[in-house]
Order: structure tokens, then C-alpha cells, then sequence
């Protein structure tokens, strides 16, 4: 099933509140996901555990009462791909009911957990396998609109699956997320692709991928360059220099530099600081939440309204 645009959202949004049959508009079929349920079905509040909050934020709006979520990686200051588990994350996991992955190396160590433990019954949403994507895939999933459609859309179904009962419950909880998500910033990263699709933009790190092919931004920074940054590896030469040659082209090169505030390096703060020196407005982007108290769309609410912001100022020569 081709993955539905953002722009169909609002119109759908509509059917989704009159109806309950309209939420299956959004669901799709994915491999690996258990439809076994709990154990424990809807007599108690289900245990969830997500591997980042990020995830965490989504499942917990969407459950609102009815869930208890705890969302491991959430720490701004620790970075998500360098993160060491701990016995208390193998308790959580294995007593959750249903638990969410993101997949694709980025959370290898709650997947050791998962396959170690088994637990009976619990259903497992692993977010690459979801929207069918390799275990070498760039994993940040969280910054492409479509693909936090389809694991809203997942979550809503496995939600259903383990608590038939809150089923009403959990069909309004879903339709005013989608509202949310749409008025919050996915309606802003479609106003993006209209005003600036084509601009070039550098990227320190590959987390900006997915949100760039929504907007229609075209990164021109070295590939060699992010990936290397991604993994904690020094970039090779020569892409380091290509990347401050793109800076020091100004305005005719590079329009807006985004820069990954948690996988900072001595490089990367050079890159940063040259960005500053030849005027190019740096926009800051995360991997968790930042700050943590945030919901997930306030956290891309703000980053995509920064990036808005640095677009117009180099349009209009500021």
C-alpha cells in the first residue's frame, strides 16, 4: 500500500472524527507485528515501554489514560546512538506489554532484550521493519511526516489489539493527534516545499535526511561526511574539505547549515562556526526531544518553524 501523502491529512481527518470505519485509511499492513493480545486485556492500565521518547510521546498521547508509558533514551545530554543499557531497561522491557523499536541499528540493544526475553504475548512495533526499511537504512524515521503517519497509524491498531474494550477511546485519541501533527508542523513542511523546494542546504549529520525530502531541500553536503559524523567516525579529507569549500561559496552555495546539537565534535563546531563567519543561519535539530517535558509535535513544531525562519532571512538577504 502506496504510504498516503501529507496533504490528504486534513480531508481525512474530517472522515476519521464522524466514523470509526474512516480510521482504517491509515493503516497499514506491516511484517513481523504481532496481533496477539495481552494477557491482561483491558482490566489494567497496559505497560508500554518505548526506546526513545520520541516514539514515547506519540504512543502516550494516543493511549492517554489508558496506557503507562516509559520512554528509555530521553536524556538531551546523551547521544541515542552511543547509549548503554542497564538491568532496569531489560525489567522494563520484558514486563511491558507492548513495546516500540525504532529499528535499523539504532536501538540494537533493546532488540537484544526483546529476542533474550520473548515475552509471551507482548506485541513489538519495530518502526524499520513497519515502513519496510533495510537494517543499514539512515534510522532517523522520526523526521519523515510519512513515516510517523504510518507508526501513529501502528500504534493506534496495536493499541486496539491489546484493549478492544477502549476501542472508541482510542479512535478519538488518534483523530485529535492527527489534527495535532497537522496543525503543529506537517502543514508547515508542506508550506516549506512550496516556497523552497530546490534550495541547497548543508547537513552536519544524515538526522536531516527525511525532513529534507519532505521539504523538497536539496543537501548538497558530502554524503562521507554525515554518515561518518552519524557513527562517531572522522569524515575522510577530502570530504571535509568539500564541505568548507560549500560554505565559503556564501549565499550562491549553501542557503541554511543544519547542525546536530547532540553528536557535536571539534569538526563539527568548526563547520558551525564558518557557517557563522560566512552568514549562513545555522538551525539547531536534535535526536530525542528537547526539552524532554515537550510533546513530540511541539519539539518539530519548533525545529521546522527555525528552519522557516533561517529560509526567509536568506531570501530576504538578512
Amino acid at each position: 500500500m502506496q504510504r498516503q501523502r501529507i496533504a490528504l491529512v486534513a480531508t481525512v481527518l474530517a472522515a476519521i472524527i464522524v466514523g470509526g470505519a474512516a480510521a482504517g485509511i491509515f493503516l497499514s499492513a506491516r511484517p513481523g507485528a504481532s496481533s496477539s493480545s495481552s494477557p491482561s486485556g483491558s482490566a489494567s492500565t497496559i505497560r508500554v515501554v518505548a526506546a526513545e521518547n520520541f516514539w514515547g510521546s506519540l504512543v502516550s498521547q494516543l493511549g492517554g489514560t489508558k496506557v503507562n508509558v516509559t520512554s528509555i533514551v530521553s536524556n538531551p545530554n546523551t547521544d541515542p546512538h552511543e547509549y548503554e543499557t542497564n538491568p532496569a531497561d531489560a525489567i522494563a522491557i520484558t514486563d511491558a506489554q507492548f513495546v516500540i523499536v525504532n529499528g535499523a541499528g539504532y536501538d540494537a540493544w533493546a532488540l537484544g532484550i526483546l529476542s533474550a526475553e520473548n515475552t509471551p504475548g507482548q506485541i513489538v512495533l519495530n518502526v524499520q521493519e513497519l515502513i519496510n526499511q533495510s537494517v543499514t537504512a539512515n534510522p532517523h524515521f522520526w523526521y519523515s511526516p510519512y513515516y510517523v503517519n504510518d507508526t501513529v497509524a501502528a500504534m493506534y491498531k496495536d493499541l486496539i489489539t491489546i484493549d478492544p474494550a477502549s476501542s472508541s477511546y482510542f479512535l478519538q485519541r488518534y483523530a485529535d493527534l492527527n489534527v495535532s501533527l497537522w496543525q503543529s508542523y506537517m502543514g508547515q513542511v508542506l508550506q516549506i516545499k512550496q516556497n523552497f523546494a530546490g534550495v541547497p542546504v548543508a547537513s552536519t549529520e544524515s538526522v536531516f535526511l527525511y525532513m529534507a525530502n519532505a521539504t523538497g531541500l536539496n543537501v548538497i553536503s558530502p554524503t562521507s561526511f554525515m554518515d561518518a559524523v552519524a557513527e562517531g567516525n572522522d569524515p575522510p579529507a577530502q570530504s571535509v574539505a568539500q564541505f568548507e569549500s560549500l560554505i565559503q561559496g556564501g549565499d550562491s552555495t549553501i542557503r541554511v547549515l543544519v547542525y546536530n546539537e547532540q553528536t557535536v565534535t571539534p569538526l563539527t563546531s568548526t563547520i558551525e562556526a564558518m557557517a557563522a563567519q560566512y552568514h549562513i543561519p545555522v538551525v539547531g535539530v536534535t535526536e530525542t526531544i528537547q526539552p524532554p517535558n515537550l510533546t513530540f509535535q511541539a519539539w518539530m513544531q519548533g525545529e521546522v518553524a527555525s528552519l522557516t525562519n533561517a529560509l526567509n532571512a536568506q531570501a530576504l538577504g538578512e
